[in-house]
């Protein structure tokens, strides 16, 4: 007796087709699964009898062996619980094998039979879309979010039982909509609510607009917090297929819960005691995407940068210059999307006031020099805007005029990310700080005047090759913000300034 269906694993992000097969045949009772199967998928042994027997079906008491193929990929998931009771029912001749051979299945099952909350179901029915498959069946809570994938059928069903019913021929269950995309909220913070800081202003605007990573340090209470989290308020709405991406990422974290298409992007602010896995991802068998994936098209933000491990944080090189991450573990690698813009803070000594004009630091210079060995030259180097936050003075916070808002910020920022689109649409390159260096320095359009700035700065500065990159793009963004063709002087001046004002000799050396 013979039977198959299709299931779906994951591979980091994306959902890969699996054939279930199983053979019931001689010998004692026994279900062996072979083809890879991970720990989770091994688990799955002792939940899929009981459920299969809860849910009022029978349960061969023979030797069942169930294949999942390709054999040559690691499968990972409670996912797969689902497709192998179907596929071992089809064997036993109790589901018909035609209705069942045209669908993916997906669902994670309970002892008692029923079909709970599975992470990954939407990349899975993506999987199936792009398979040809006609329509995935998969748990009732995961119904909506299956449905976000256009053009495939959506089968939900709270137990076994009624995918069993469903299958047999009973009427479908009540066709499933896509939930709408979650309504767009007034952020609980404003930039009219920052005093002062008008430099660190004007740079979070440049990092809005071309998806520049910036580093800020100064004494505390300076405001490196608040400027930070209001970053994420005049940053530009998500597309459809960034929203699609951002939703699918947290989809495999088992962070969806109920909602619907991610309209709002993501701003992950970890604590400093993350662990490599937790920041980067991975943790076990089963990958999962970490802190710099679940950021993806949004602000990942490192309070107390040089209080976290630093192996996690020079794990942060691969995902700055590429936008994504490798995971590579005994059983093979996965590789998860991680574009996102960092956001870092940072004191200037241990105690936090170095160069402070009202605190005097009590820190003595050997404490002062391993605490700025703590961040390597190469990290700085990939980190474009660099900035002194200084204390506000007396005026500043007794002032009552409110500081611009973010919408009106955001006005600007869209526009120049739209400048940015109409220029780099046919290479899919949504802003500047993606460009690959080559493609930058054919695309920047700088004027001789900003030649001449650039080749002083490249002796004075001492820039690398990534640096000269780098300090190009930020000049870029500021000429899409004032609505230029071409940098000018003024425009390297105001990009070179970013780098000058907090250089590695002075505050952080390199490591």
């Amino acid at each position: 007796m013979y039977g198959t269906v299709i299931g779906v694993t994951l591979l980091g992000v994306h959902g890969r087709p699996v054939v279930v097969e199983a053979h019931i045949g001689r010998g004692l009772p026994s279900l062996t699964i072979t083809g890879l199967p991970g720990a989770s998928v091994q688990d799955g042994r002792d939940r899929i009898r009981p459920a299969v027997e809860s849910s009022g079906l029978e349960w061969p008491l023979r030797r069942i062996v169930v294949n999942l193929s390709p054999g040559n990929v690691r499968k990972e998931g409670p996912g797969l619980d689902l497709p192998i009771a179907i596929c071992v029912l089809c064997a036993s001749a109790q589901v018909p094998r035609d209705r069942a051979s045209r669908l993916a299945f997906v669902g994670e099952l309970s002892l008692r039979g029923s079909l709970v909350p599975t992470p990954g179901v939407l990349s899975a029915a993506i999987a199936a879309s792009r398979s040809g498959l006609r329509g995935v069946v998969v748990p009732e809570a995961n119904a909506a979010e299956a449905a976000l994938v256009e053009g495939l059928e959506v089968v939900g069903v709270p137990t076994l039982a009624e995918a069993v019913a469903y299958l047999r021929g009973s009427p479908k269950p009540r066709p499933v909509a896509p939930p709408p995309p979650q309504p767009q909220q007034e952020p609980e913070v404003d930039f009219a609510e920052v005093r002062g800081q008008a430099q660190a202003r004007r740079a979070l605007e440049v990092a809005a607009a071309g998806g520049h990573n910036v580093l800020m340090v100064g004494s505390p209470g300076a405001g490196k917090t608040m400027l930070a989290r209001r970053l994420a308020t005049i940053l530009p709405a998500l597309s459809r297929a960034e929203a699609l991406e951002v939703t699918q990422l947290h989809s495999i974290a088992g962070l969806l819960g109920s909602a619907g298409l991610r309209s709002a992007r993501p701003f992950r602010s970890p604590h400093h005691s993350i662990s490599l896995a937790g920041l980067l991802g991975g943790g076990g068998s089963y990958l999962r995407p970490g802190e710099v994936s679940l950021a993806h098209h949004g602000v990942l933000f490192l309070d107390e940068l040089t209080e976290f491990h630093r192996d996690a944080v020079e794990g942060l090189r691969q995902p700055l210059e590429d936008g994504r991450v490798v995971i590579t573990r005994a059983a093979g690698s996965v590789e998860f999307p991680a574009r996102f813009t960092l956001v870092a803070a940072a004191n200037p000594c241990p105690c936090g006031y170095e160069g402070d004009p009202r605190r005097q630091c009590r820190c003595l210079p050997h404490r002062v020099q391993a605490y700025r060995h703590k961040l390597s030259g190469p990290l700085l180097d990939r980190i474009d805007i660099r900035l002194v936050v200084p204390r506000l003075s007396k005026a500043e916070l007794l002032g009552e005029a409110a500081g611009e808002p973010s919408a009106r910020i955001r006005e600007r920022v869209q526009e120049a990310r739209e400048r940015q689109r109409r220029r780099y649409g046919p290479t899919g390159f949504p802003c500047n700080a993606q460009l690959p260096g080559p493609l930058a320095r054919r695309e920047a359009r700088i004027s001789a005047g900003a030649r001449d700035v650039l080749a002083r700065a490249v002796d004075s500065l001492a820039l690398t090759g990534r640096g000269f990159d780098r300090a190009i793009k930020v000049a870029r963004t500021i000429a899409d913000l004032d609505g230029a063709d071409q940098i000018a002087p003024e425009h390297v001046a105001e990009a070179l300034s970013y780098r000058m004002s907090l250089s590695e000799e002075s505050l952080i050396r390199a490591g």
